[in-house]
């Protein structure tokens, strides 16, 4: 497959001597109204997003974005990193934290196709160890959903993306599935269709039962990828979750802005506008468009989401108004927010070659 690879022709001497255009813009801190189309725009993205420091999960948000990017060498670089940062449990990326359980696991497709790619067996035996840390070690609620943290018996909506996607990719369809359906029966509000965010099995009672925005742009995104990886011989279970993720797609756009964007919890016009659900959204709407579950009426929406994200990014790459980092209390930018730019745009840009006509509606 012919892949994008924007960086490969950047030198060192170009970087410091000022000859790329938009890091000439970034320098003087001022918009450079020739350098907006899209590529330049997913390079400043890149390069503002690896600039950051970065968690687990934000590694493995990072890594992924580029994967689906085609940047394989830049993946391979941050699969190494969290190799590196592996500890004895089998945790990947896991910078002095006791805490993760299922966020290291996003990690774990980057490294394991990099594995394959680049024949590095130290890659290789990480995800296993991973792999095994999910299937044996994490600690479980009663009926075998995976906590997403180890200090309170909890379910967040954040693992759908951080473990069922690297189950299904490693071969272990039946757990994916059932880590979903698990996150579905406790965290899914059947009449808002939108996921809560929190659920604590010791209480039996919500942690925090907001419909969080980004929450259900990790719910979203993470079941399109269960979806993709599951092989043609699990057809009905694909369209199940094709179901789940229509389902949620149309919960969020209940509640979409005139300016493309939602609130930090989607159902509360009084909490802060946000930008990363718009990119979530339209991330999952074109890989759904792409690979024909579904049907071309979502697209505008998408584009409309889409184009008020690419409004959020500043003269420097960062896309601004995301649920910011490190407490995501408040609108400002985090890995995630870049990452997602990234998946979108990948998702956007594999459209448009798929799938031309449709983009010419547009």
């Amino acid at each position: 497959m012919e892949r994008r690879h924007f960086l490969g022709n950047i030198t060192t001497a170009g970087i410091f001597a000022g000859s790329i255009p938009f890091f000439a813009s970034c320098a003087s801190g001022k918009t450079n109204e020739n350098s907006s189309n899209d590529r330049e725009k997913i390079q400043k993205a890149i390069y503002a997003m690896l600039s950051t420091q970065r968690r687990s999960w934000e590694q493995g948000v990072a890594a992924q974005a580029l994967l689906e990017l085609g940047e394989f060498e830049l993946v391979y670089l941050l699969a190494e990193e969290a190799v590196l940062r592996q500890d004895k449990l089998g945790r990947l990326a896991n910078v002095a934290s006791d805490e993760v359980v299922t966020d290291p696991a996003s990690n774990g497709e980057p490294v394991m196709k990099m594995a394959v790619m680049y024949s590095n067996e130290s890659f290789r035996e990480a995800s296993t160890k991973m792999l095994d840390y999910l299937l044996h070690k994490a600690p479980r609620t009663s009926d075998g959903i995976i906590h997403h943290i180890t200090y309170a018996p909890q379910l967040w909506i954040d693992s759908m993306y951080m473990c069922p996607p690297f189950l299904a990719e490693a071969g272990e369809y039946d757990e994916a599935l059932r880590q979903v359906e698990g996150l579905r029966k406790y965290l899914w509000d059947d009449r808002k269709k939108l996921f809560s965010h929190i659920w604590d099995e010791k209480k039996k009672t919500f942690d925090r039962k907001a419909f969080w925005g980004v929450g259900n742009g990790w719910a979203l995104a993470g079941m399109t990828r269960v979806a993709h990886a599951l092989p043609e011989s699990r057809m009905k279970d694909k369209e199940q979750l094709h179901g789940y993720i229509r389902e949620c797609i149309d919960g969020c756009l209940t509640y979409l802005r005139e300016d493309g964007l939602f609130h930090n919890i989607v159902d509360e016009p009084e909490s802060f506008v946000e930008t990363n659900l718009s990119q979530m959204a339209a991330y999952t709407i074109f890989r759904g468009l792409e690979r024909g579950w579904l049907p071309a009426s979502y697209l505008e929406a998408a584009v409309k989401m889409r184009k008020a994200a690419q409004g959020k990014m500043d003269s420097f790459g960062m896309v601004r108004g995301v649920c910011g980092s490190p407490e995501f209390d408040h609108p400002g930018a985090a890995t995630e927010g870049q990452a997602f730019y990234i998946l979108m745009e990948a998702a956007w840009n594999d459209l448009k070659k798929k799938k031309p006509e449709l983009s010419q509606r547009i």
